[in-house]
């Protein structure tokens, strides 16, 4: 299993929200085919066809907000993003 899929699955789990590592989130939302621009230390994603924008910055340990993990869990779930892995993979 590939480390985008684990990454998905553990932010699916929402057991620890607060130790997923920054880059790992990153490198799923462009695999789920998000852009990003940056702007400071805020990386901004949006994807054509979602209302939502997700805002990430990393804290001082280079992990994910966990705020911003549930947000990115959130619109994962309501677009059923998930589902374009299975495809993918």
């Amino acid at each position: 299993m590939n480390k985008v899929i684990k990454t998905l699955l553990k932010i699916l789990n929402g057991r620890n929200d607060s130790n997923i590592e920054f880059i790992d989130v990153v490198h799923l939302l462009f695999f789920l085919e998000f852009e990003e621009r940056i702007k400071g230390s805020h990386h901004i994603f949006s994807k054509s066809g979602i209302v939502e924008i997700i805002n990430l910055q990393p804290n001082e340990n280079n992990k994910c907000k966990a705020y911003q993990v549930k947000q990115v869990r959130n619109i994962i779930v309501k677009y059923k993003l998930g589902d374009a892995t299975d495809e993918q993979v």
